[in-house]
C-alpha cells in the first residue's frame, strides 16, 4: 500500500508527464489535465467571481493554459501556474464588472447552487452553516478571500500561494491570519460559537 507521500509523488510525476506531452501538442494529455484540475479551478473561480459566466471563465482559464503550455519551463509548477492563470482571470473579470455600470458585483445567484444541493439532502443546519460561511467569505476583500480559499479549502501550501499570487510569503501569512479572524468574528456575530 502506498503512503500519502508516495501517492503525492506519483501524482506529481503523472502530472509532469502529462504536461510534457501537452507541450508536444498532445490534446488527449491536456484533456486528462483538464479532468484532474477543472473542479478545483471551477471552485476557486466560483468563490472569487460567483456563478455568473462561470463556465466561460473556466474555459478561458484552460484555453490560456493550453496556449501557454509550450512556454512553461518548470513543469513541476504546473498547478501553481494554472492557479495563477485562474487568479488573473478572476481579477480581469472583476475589473470588467466594476467598469460596467449595468452589472452588479453582488451576484444574487452567488451561492444558490450550493444551497439547492444541500436542500436536496435535507440537511437544513448544513445549509444554514454553509450559507453563513459563504457570507463570511463574501465579506472579505478579494485578496483575503483568495488566500483563505487556496490555503484552507484547496489545501495549497503558503509557499505555493505566494507564487500563485506573486506576493511575499509573509503577506500570505498575514492575509490568512486576518481572513480567518474576520470570518470567525463574522460567524460569532451570527451566533455561532467556535
Amino acid at each position: 500500500m502506498l503512503t500519502d507521500e508516495q501517492t503525492t509523488i506519483n501524482k506529481i510525476d503523472t502530472d509532469n508527464k502529462l504536461v510534457e506531452r501537452c507541450q508536444q501538442g498532445d490534446s488527449i494529455a491536456f484533456r486528462q489535465l483538464y479532468q484532474t484540475y477543472q473542479h478545483r479551478v471551477r471552485a476557486t473561480l466560483y468563490q472569487l467571481c460567483g456563478s455568473d459566466g462561470l463556465d466561460d471563465l473556466v474555459q478561458e482559464v484552460f484555453l490560456k493554459a493550453w496556449k501557454g503550455l509550450p512556454k512553461l519551463r518548470e513543469v513541476n509548477y504546473f498547478s501553481t501556474w494554472l492557479y495563477r492563470i485562474a487568479w488573473n482571470a478572476a481579477i480581469d473579470r472583476r475589473k470588467k464588472l466594476v467598469q460596467n455600470p449595468n452589472i452588479s458585483l453582488e451576484d444574487r445567484d452567488f451561492y444558490e447552487t450550493e444551497s439547492q444541493n444541500s436542500v436536496n439532502n435535507g440537511d437544513l443546519m448544513a445549509i444554514h452553516y454553509r450559507d453563513l460561511v459563504a457570507q463570511g467569505l463574501k465579506s472579505l476583500s478579494l485578496e483575503h478571500r483568495a488566500v483563505l480559499m487556496l490555503h484552507d479549502l484547496e489545501d495549497i501550501s503558503q509557499k505555493e500561494i505566494a507564487r500563485i499570487l506573486n506576493i511575499p510569503i509573509g503577506t500570505v501569512k498575514s492575509r490568512l491570519h486576518y481572513a480567518r479572524n474576520s470570518v470567525k468574528q463574522f460567524l460569532q456575530q451570527q451566533g455561532i460559537s467556535l
